[in-house]
């Protein structure tokens, strides 16, 4: 991996002039003595760490590594996560000098898991001589460690005990489900089956994501997803989106806070970009007459049919504009029908196109039917109507011929993601906020 590293990567001189041109972005970086790695350090923000490189705060065995090296090379990744993942495998495969030396009598900590029944996943020093199926690191942080399992522990359980005679307390909480103890205990062959092959299953993702291809994990549980969506196992396709969606949060890059005090206008370029990421999706399917400028979406609330709401958000260049912000009590419908619901909502909304202002997009929180509904409506407007399914996250798109439209389902990424998650769950919460006032005004009347 270092000889591909030194061929494609450029050789950067030490200079407090190089450092400043390095992007605020996560990402390993290299110091070299011709073509030895002198040593390999990981940062979330590469300019930032190297920069500090250069202040007059640093220990002897820097500052003589320092000394010693040539030039640098650094490697941009994805998010933080890569960046220690990527790390602990150059560290692992090289052994730089001014990495091995250690600080103290410690080892470096690895994560491994254990070659057993049930393979546990644990954190052990290097002189520990537990049996391993597979070992990451060493890792030179063990807080970074220890901080890395804790977020993905929640995402994909893991056991890190032995058997024992009943299930551990992790167990209740979701952090090791199935346990293996609980499996064990299960007198049921088909069922003891079965949660077998889901302990493996959540193994494997593990390893996956520890071995930096987390986006294979990512693209099988899409897989996964689709598959129970499509046999209506819609509660089981739930369980993976939240748990694709965790896992996306924490891969995703995040953007330094110095980027922000260097540029006061960068918070007005990513709700720029995500706009034109949008309407470049909606594009290659809908003629989009103007800017994105003026987006409003559309959601119900109610409960089993009762207190009826709808709401109506109006987002401006990306941002909420709450002057703009509508609620409707349903008139017409008396029982649980979210389409009628839709229909009326929508016929209200066009009476005041020239009132309230006219939208350059509208979406709704659903799929082909709510979009259908207010398509219906709009289509003589030509106001563009997309909607975002709750199940797979999907942005719903109709074909522009004709009312009765044949559909596209995009799967949206970020930045076009983001802006759409907050424009539904903006108008889910103002139309919940409604409902919420209607119950408890008829509770204490």
């Amino acid at each position: 991996m270092l000889k591909r590293i030194l061929s494609q990567r450029p050789h950067l001189p030490i200079t407090k002039s190089e450092f400043k041109k390095i992007p605020e972005v996560p990402g390993i970086y290299i110091f070299f003595l011709g073509k030895e790695a002198l040593y390999v350090g990981k940062a979330k923000s590469l300019r930032s760490r190297l920069n500090s490189y250069l202040t007059i705060h640093i220990g002897p065995k820097t500052r003589k590594m320092l000394t010693e090296a040539e030039y640098f090379i650094y490697v941009k990744s994805e998010s933080e996560l890569e960046a220690l993942l990527l790390e602990a495998e150059l560290i692992r495969s090289e052994q730089p000098p001014y990495n091995t030396v250690a600080k103290d009598d410690k080892h470096p900590l690895y994560i491994k898991i254990t070659r057993e029944k049930y393979p546990r996943v644990i954190t052990a020093r290097k002189s520990d001589q537990l049996a391993s199926l597979v070992t990451y690191g060493p890792f030179p942080s063990s807080t970074n460690v220890r901080s890395v399992l804790r977020m993905l522990r929640k995402i994909i359980p893991y056991s890190d005990h032995k058997l024992g005679k009943k299930a551990c307390i992790y167990s209740q909480i979701g952090f090791c489900n199935p346990c293996p103890s609980s499996i064990e205990a299960q007198t049921d062959i088909q069922t003891k089956q079965a949660l077998r092959r889901k302990y493996r299953s959540n193994l494997r993702m593990l390893k996956n994501i520890l071995s930096r291809r987390s986006k294979a994990v990512i693209q099988s549980l899409y897989r996964q997803m689709a598959i129970l969506s499509k046999n209506q196992g819609y509660e089981a396709a739930a369980q993976i989106r939240e748990k694709i969606q965790k896992l996306e949060y924490i891969l995703q890059p995040i953007t330094p806070v110095s980027d922000f005090i260097e540029n006061p206008n960068l918070s007005e370029d990513i709700l720029a970009s995500e706009s034109n990421e949008l309407e470049k999706v909606i594009s290659k399917y809908l003629p989009v007459k103007n800017k994105l400028a003026r987006i409003e979406c559309f959601d119900v609330a109610h409960l089993g049919g009762t207190k009826q709401t709808a709401s109506m958000v109006t987002f401006i260049n990306g941002q909420p504009e709450k002057s703009l912000y509508r609620h409707f009590k349903i008139r017409t419908i008396r029982k649980a029908d979210d389409i009628a619901a839709m229909r009326e909502i929508a016929a209200r909304r066009v009476k005041s196109l020239r009132g309230w202002g006219r939208p350059d997009l509208i979406v709704v929180d659903g799929g082909k039917a709510q979009v259908t509904t207010f398509r219906e409506v709009f289509l003589k407007e030509g106001v563009p109507v997309v909607g975002l399914a709750k199940r797979m996250e999907t942005l719903v798109i109709p074909n522009p011929q004709g009312v009765m439209a044949n559909f596209v389902e995009v799967r949206l990424k970020p930045p076009a993601l983001n802006l759409i998650q907050r424009l539904r769950d903006e108008a889910h919460r103002f139309a919940r906020r409604y409902h919420h006032f209607l119950v408890k005004k008829d509770l204490i009347s």
